[in-house]
């Protein structure tokens, strides 16, 4: 509820403070007197936004401060998500700087417009003539009937289904083309994994095989030279083993002599034994020692097989070559992987659907029991209204298609008079009737759902007498679940306020403002006198004002 407005600095009005009721508050004034500059000021607190032309004194900010009682509302965990301070009684405000800048806060927190426009739609529902084309809008259309038919807790739930069904589509989607892309490349990766695989490459290999085919390459070199060492050191006369075993038995003679010989002799033993040692393993190197061009040739194919490889993908190693292998083999993998991913996937978006498709049934079955119920209250309060003869019907059609609210696509079809073909409300409806339409509707959905504080700017266009008469009891009757402020021209609604604010326009020097007053009783029957008669009031205006207001 609205329980104040401070304006200072703001298009006609240089400063305003006014309090509010939860009663049915009018709102009149001679036109251009600045009951739009008042809706304007609230737009601005609703997230509106605005230039420097708002400012009344350009050398000077404006400022719109709006006190809202929020207990009844439920949005404690909307400033919970906007890290806001919540309080019973919260305080919009809202600068507009010199420079062109503005700044809006929410209980001295500040927020963006975005998060400002989010809070208003809570807080306050400005209606004007204008704004009767949201009746032929199949989004509100749907909105009327859901709210008949307590729909808003499924359409949740539906929303949150629907947040999965559509991330499961994106996931499906994403896993097929990547699967697709993989089996342009898997022919290729296939024959690139055969041709390593073939090469049966082991870690270090490279080496050892490229020290083999040194071997092999100069086997008769090395053979001649382990040849003549050996006869070198075993010659009969003058080997080098028949010498050394010479020298060994003069220094074993010796050693008999001296420590010192003896030492000698020792570390001779020790050499000899290791020159023997050296020359067995010469000898047995030498008889292993065979030509065998066949392991030459597969040792040189092997190595030639191994350097292609490289040179093909690149790299300098066997290493880095089976890193390559084991990647060409997850991407092999990958693609029975990824058959497997769509077709768990293809089952869980199954589930998802069924989940979806159920709510939206039973959305769709709501809505189609909500809407007998609503067409004889519409009909019922027209009636009131002078659309006596009026009808409607409600054409809902469930879609294969999934949209933000269900599966439904609605059409609203209206007839003023008996006898007259069901049409389009957009194509068959006056602004006139279209304004009683919406009034019917919005005084129904009072007391279906927490409408905020609604405020009807001049709906009463194009009617008058008894009906507007009508209109102004239905919006005071919507006053007893909610705070109603109609902004009118005809006596008749005015006269139906518990509270009657009047806008005026006066000259103060050489500037123009604008002021709201809240008027006493005397006050009152004046201005509803001059509504019905005109500035010149006479008797008899005077006696209908009050008629009107007993």
């Amino acid at each position: 509820m609205l329980l104040s407005l401070s304006i200072k600095n703001y298009a006609l009005i240089e400063s305003l403070d006014i309090d509010f009721s939860n009663q049915f508050s009018v709102i009149t004034g001679e036109t251009g007197a600045g009951k739009s500059i008042l809706l304007g000021a609230l737009g601005l607190v609703l997230g509106n936004r605005a230039d420097l032309t708002s400012l009344k004194d350009k050398e000077q900010k404006c400022i719109i401060e709006a006190e809202f009682s929020l207990s009844n509302y439920n949005l404690q965990a909307f400033f919970a998500e906007n890290d806001l301070d919540y309080e019973d009684k919260t305080i919009i405000r809202r600068e507009i700087l010199p420079l062109g800048k503005s700044r809006a806060f929410v209980n001295d927190s500040p927020v963006n417009l975005q998060e400002l426009q989010k809070l208003g739609g809570f807080l306050l529902d400005i209606h004007s003539q204008n704004q009767t084309r949201e009746l032929t809008e199949e989004a509100y259309q749907l909105e009327i009937l859901d709210a008949m038919a307590s729909n808003q807790n499924t359409i949740i739930d539906y929303q949150a289904v629907l947040a999965q069904f559509k991330a499961k589509q994106r996931e499906l989607k994403k896993i097929i083309a990547e699967k697709e892309t993989l089996e342009k490349e898997h022919e290729y990766h296939s024959f690139l994994l055969t041709e390593l695989l073939n090469a049966n490459l082991v870690e270090g290999e490279q080496e050892v095989l490229e020290q083999e085919l040194e071997q092999l390459s100069n086997v008769e070199f090395i053979k001649e030279n382990f040849e003549r060492i050996l006869a070198i050191a075993s010659e009969e006369q003058v080997g080098v083993l028949v010498n050394l075993k010479e020298i060994k038995l003069g220094l074993q003679k010796n050693s008999l002599f001296a420590e010192s010989y003896a030492i000698l002799n020792e570390r001779l033993n020790s050499s000899l034994l290791e020159l023997e040692d050296i020359f067995e393993e010469c000898n047995q190197n030498n008889e292993k020692i065979i030509v065998n061009p066949e392991r030459l040739e597969l040792v040189n194919t092997k190595l030639q097989a191994i350097y292609n490889l490289q040179k093909k993908h690149q790299v300098d190693s066997i290493s880095k070559l089976i890193t390559i292998q084991n990647e060409l083999d997850n991407k092999v993998m990958k693609v029975d992987d990824l058959e497997f991913a769509i077709k768990k996937t293809q089952t869980e978006l199954l589930q998802v659907t069924k989940q979806i498709d159920d709510l939206a049934e039973t959305i769709s079955k709501n809505r189609m029991d909500a809407v007998p119920k609503l067409v004889d209250k519409i009909k019922f309060i027209l009636s009131q209204l002078g659309m006596v003869e009026a009808n409607f019907e409600f054409n809902i059609k469930h879609t294969s298609n999934y949209f933000s609210n269900g599966k439904d696509e609605a059409s609203l079809l209206f007839s003023a008079n008996k006898g007259t073909d069901l049409g389009l409300l957009k194509k068959v409806a006056s602004g006139g009737e279209m304004s009683r339409i919406m009034l019917a509707i919005k005084a129904i959905l009072a007391n279906y759902s927490k409408l905020p504080t609604i405020i009807f700017d001049e709906i009463d266009t194009g009617v008058s007498g008894e009906i507007a008469i009508k209109m102004g009891e239905i919006m005071k009757e919507m006053s007893k679940t909610m705070q109603v402020f109609a902004i009118t021209h005809l006596p008749q609604i005015a006269a139906k306020g518990d509270l009657h604010y009047k806008v005026v326009k006066r000259s103060q020097g050489e500037t123009t403002i604008s002021e709201l007053l809240l008027l006493n009783p005397e006050e009152r029957i004046q201005q509803i006198a001059e509504m019905l008669s005109g500035k010149d009031v006479s008797e008899s205006a005077l006696q209908h004002a009050k008629a009107l207001l007993n």
